[in-house]
């Protein structure tokens, strides 16, 4: 990969100029992590509110019907529900890992076969999730590039 860098006074916003001879899961993960950079959730800090990048969470879960943002060291909270993030990330790179999880499979550091085919799930901050038998599928189509199923 061959990365040009182009400063530009006049211009008033970055523009990304991605271009590659094939579609492929390369130029698919680019593509998604510069949109997450770009997708900015509101969420509930103890001071007001805070604006997250997308890019910067690392997995989204709901307990007792509130939803909870966790980023590599924070939690927030916010209104919107499981299903309306992961409508929201699913063209990025997050996928549905159980009942009550969303992943960020950027910050996956390893997995594990558990019994019962289940998966634990490593993050690159030592966290530990678990990926019921319902949603492997989904999580094993993602980190090969493709569609969650």
């Amino acid at each position: 990969m061959f990365l040009r860098l182009e400063r530009n006074s006049a211009q008033q916003e970055t523009e990304v100029v991605v271009k590659y001879a094939k579609m492929d899961q390369d130029v698919k993960r680019l593509i998604s992590l510069l949109q997450a950079v770009d997708t900015k959730i509101i969420c509930e800090a103890e001071n007001g509110e805070k604006i997250v990048n997308a890019a910067d969470i690392f997995y989204i879960e709901s307990v007792d019907k509130r939803t909870y943002i966790y980023c590599e060291n924070e939690v927030y909270r916010t209104q919107l529900r499981l299903y309306q993030l992961l409508n929201m990330l699913s063209d990025m790179d997050f996928v549905q890992i159980n009942k009550a999880c969303i992943l960020n499979v950027n910050v996956l550091d390893a997995m594990k076969t558990l019994f019962n085919s289940r998966m634990e799930a490593t993050l690159k901050n030592g966290e530990r999730l678990y990926v019921t038998r319902k949603y492997l599928n989904g999580i094993k189509n993602k980190l090969r590039g493709g569609e969650e199923a």
